[in-house]
Order: C-alpha cells, then structure tokens, then sequence
C-alpha cells in the first residue's frame, strides 16, 4: 500500500467501507446474542434480557451521530486506527475517532435491531 508524506496509509478510509464492515461486524455479534439469548431460561427472564439488549441500539445511534459528526469535521483526512503513530496534536485525533464511532455505531445498531426482533418473536410465544 501507498503512503502519503505524512505516513498515513492510502486510499484513505471511505464511508461505504466503514459501513459495511460496520454491518458485517454486527450481523457477526448476533450469533453470540442468540446463543446467550437461548442460555437464558424462561421466558420472562429472556423478554428482559432481550428487552435491556436492545436498548443498546439507542447507543449505537448516538455513536453513529457523533461519528458522522467527527467524519465531518475532519474534512476528508481519515485515517485509520493503524495511523495513530502519524497523529502531530490533540485536535488531529478526530481523524481516527470518527470512523471508529462511526463503525461501533452500526454495530451497536445492528446488535440492538437484532435483539429487538428477538424479543418480538420471543413475546408472540405462548
């Protein structure tokens, strides 16, 4: 791989590739969630458990949120989280955190929808 002048990996990071590692690292954490999910006995104790999980979501949207923001903010100089040798002050770390908001978002989001749809299924038993 390339490097620009200041050691930074190139191509720099994109939206879409953040987003979708983002997604495939969620639909990832679901196997763990179902099988943690199905460890739990009755279902009473389960609809909680997957009721206080999905709950998560809400965090995941407000990491997504901040993440957009710091991508933003950080006018096209993203850098990966390999390239926290290359950062030169405090302010120059938005560079790195936005994509790591912006991927730990998504997968919050996805583990939280996927909960929530569990519990769905979970409640409609009877």
């Amino acid at each position: 791989m390339a490097v620009d002048q200041d050691g930074v990996m190139l191509p720099r990071l994109r939206p879409a590739e953040v987003a979708r590692r983002g997604v495939f690292f969620g639909l990832l954490g679901v196997v763990p969630l179902v099988v943690a999910a199905l460890s739990v006995s009755g279902q009473s104790a389960r609809q909680d458990f997957l009721a206080v999980v999905s709950v998560v979501s809400f965090f995941g949207v407000m990491l997504l949120v901040v993440g957009a923001g710091f991508w933003w903010a950080s006018a096209g100089d993203i850098r990966r989280l390999r390239d926290w040798r290359t950062i030169t002050g405090q302010a120059a770390s938005v560079t790195i955190v936005g994509p790591v908001f912006l991927r730990c978002g998504l997968i919050l989001l996805v583990v939280g929808a996927a909960a929530f749809g569990l519990y769905q299924l979970v409640d409609a038993l009877p």
